[in-house]
């Protein structure tokens, strides 16, 4: 094989695995200081927003599926905000739109992240809420070192700024420009939010009272009020071309809560997977599977066109299906216990060609799925307007590499184990909020202006997005987490270190440096909701007797530069041993543990 082999980390006191350095260092300072995992995913978590603002920020939405030791259970935590309650189809028209745009005030819904981080330590972590948030305090207050990617975001719209959003040039340029990589670049702004919030949690001296004051500061007091005032008072450009004011107010926050789910589960072998619900696109990982554990992936090569292909065809199948029946589970019927039925795959797999790719949109037939079908396949070939914030919201118009949000992974001596995947409040979707130092996510522009769909837009839904963290038990116990940023990749990349891992035999960080490969065979989740058929990338590390043969079966292939695509982090424990991986791909992604 062409790829690097390295060892997995191992350690017995606690392993972390992130997106960047210094909050894979924050966590494991937490977990040396005597907190568990919960509270080294939420100092993790916090230092990403700071240090990686053009990924995620305080702004943004928090899915989370955890393992807690001491209820020795799986759970899902929705930090995923919602619409506004005045958000409407109607309305949005009247506005002359005909998609939601992808930047702006208007695609704004309740910013989850914050109340979700305070509901997981106020019922889980160990440690006074001041201990977890000093460090991503620290870091906006002192600075950290630039990131060239935060960079170039900033670079590809500063002119934007100068001229249209002025409270992001104050955030993000220093003397009118883009802060330089490797730079010391502070937030003080967010810095002074983040303190005063802990002025007031540190009046209660309970720490899960903590917690509960700090959310109650963020959705009912000054925060709410801010962005309350700024979107009601301030209209800004955005991807339709048209200047438009936000429709989130200050009761839109106070009414929305995080809250606990069970997680959709799947039973792979002697493992099982839980994902999010559908309110994610984390179930189609699960869909994945039940189409795939039907083909000998075992008897495969992973470097050969049998196992890319066999992969890319299901994935095709799975991703069909998210669009036609996904969406928020308050609003709609998604029925997922037909979706991973036996019966049900057995069917679908007979689509799959051994010998040549599919250029057709095939979702299951269930219900009015074809015309739901019909309707998505119209609404994704139209011809939207252009203009900035076309493409992923986080990297158009920036160069081709790309990654939209942050991924975390933690488990300790206790056996907690975690999996996060925070996203949204990117630096470049949206204006800063005065007085707050961040702007709020844009995730509305991930539901289709259209009704009778499941993800149709519509008052206090929740987006269906493409965040997906990943665990996965034996035996009723945690054996690994594991997750990446990347979109519509997101379930793409992961499943494919499952699948080394389990089939292959690599350990997690052969399977995280092996070559990776992904389709675009669906709408995309992101404005403009653009769709390829029979689109793939793979990267050059492959056998170009892969890539050719690929080629001959019908795939339009493009071959993507060598260690570009995935930003996979893991951690497991086997044996009574923790194991840690990080992607070396961006070279920022670290597993620290001992």
């Amino acid at each position: 094989m062409s790829f690097t082999t390295r060892p997995e980390l191992i350690g017995t006191f606690g392993m972390v695995a992130s997106t960047h350095w210094l909050a894979s260092a924050s966590a494991m300072a937490v977990l040396e200081k005597g907190g568990n995992a919960f509270d080294a995913a939420a100092a993790a978590g916090f230092v990403l927003q700071i240090v990686e603002p053009h990924l995620n920020g305080p702004g943004g939405e928090l899915p989370v599926v955890f393992y807690s030791a001491r209820e020795d259970r799986v759970r899902v935590l929705c930090g995923q905000g919602v619409t506004p309650a005045s958000m409407t189809i109607e309305r949005m028209r009247k506005l002359g739109l005909e998609v939601v745009p992808g930047t702006g005030l208007l695609p704004a819904v309740v910013p989850g992240a914050f109340g979700g981080w305070m509901a997981m330590l106020r019922d889980y972590g160990q440690l006074p809420l001041e201990d977890v948030l000093s460090y991503a305090i620290g870091y906006a207050e002192n600075g950290y070192p630039v990131l060239p990617r935060m960079t170039s975001s900033i670079l590809a719209i500063k002119d934007f700024f100068r001229t249209e959003w002025t409270t992001s040039a104050e955030q993000w340029l220093r003397d009118g420009d883009a802060p330089m990589p490797n730079q010391l670049f502070a937030n003080p702004a967010i810095a002074n939010t983040y303190k005063r919030i802990l002025r007031e949690a540190n009046t209660r001296r309970d720490r899960s009272e903590q917690c509960e004051r700090a959310r109650e500061v963020f959705y009912h007091g000054f925060v709410a009020d801010a962005i309350d005032q700024y979107f009601g008072s301030t209209a800004v450009l955005d991807t339709s071309g048209q200047r438009n004011r936000g429709l989130l107010d200050a009761g839109d926050l106070a009414r929305w809560e995080p809250s606990y789910e069970d997680p959709v589960s799947y039973d792979y072998g002697e493992l099982r997977v839980h994902k999010t619900g559908p309110w994610g696109q984390g179930p189609m990982f699960l869909q994945q599977l039940a189409l795939l554990k039907g083909f000998d992936l075992a008897a495969m090569d992973p470097m050969g066109p049998d196992f890319v292909h066999t992969i890319i065809e299901c994935s095709k199948l799975a991703f069909a299906d998210r669009e036609v029946f996904y969406g928020d589970p308050a609003f709609a019927h998604v029925p997922m216990d037909v979706l991973l039925s036996d019966a049900y795959n057995d069917e679908r797999r007979r689509l799959v060609d051994p010998r040549r790719a599919s250029l057709e949109f095939r979702p299951g037939t269930l219900g009015d799925s074809e015309r739901r079908a019909a309707r998505i396949m119209a609404l994704a070939g139209k011809e939207q307007f252009g203009g900035f914030g076309q493409g992923e919201p986080t990297f158009a118009p920036l160069p081709e590499l790309r990654g939209d949000t942050v991924h975390l992974d933690v488990v300790d001596r206790w056996g907690n184990m975690v999996s996060a995947t925070p996203s949204g409040g990117w630096l470049q979707a949206s204006p800063a909020v005065p007085g707050l130092g961040f702007n709020v996510t844009t995730r509305a522009q991930m539901f289709w202006m259209e009704e009778g769909l499941p993800s149709s837009l519509g008052p206090r839904r929740r987006p269906r997005t493409t965040l997906s963290p990943t665990l996965v038990t034996r035996a009723g116990k945690p054996y690994a987490a594991f997750g990446t940023p990347g979109g519509d990749q997101q379930d793409q990349w992961s499943i494919q270190l499952f699948l080394k891992h389990v089939h292959a035999g690599m350990n997690f960080q052969a399977a995280a440096d092996s070559p990776s490969f992904q389709t675009a065979h669906f709408p995309s989740s992101f404005y403009p909701r653009a769709m390829h058929l029979g689109k793939m990338s793979a990267e050059s590390r492959f056998p170009e007797s892969t890539l050719a043969e690929l080629r001959a079966r019908g795939h339009d292939l493009t071959v993507a530069e060598p260690w570009s695509l995935g930003r996979v982090c893991a951690v497991g424990i086997r044996n009574g041993l923790m194991r840690g991986a990080a992607t070396p791909r961006q070279m920022q992604a670290y597993a620290v543990g001992r």
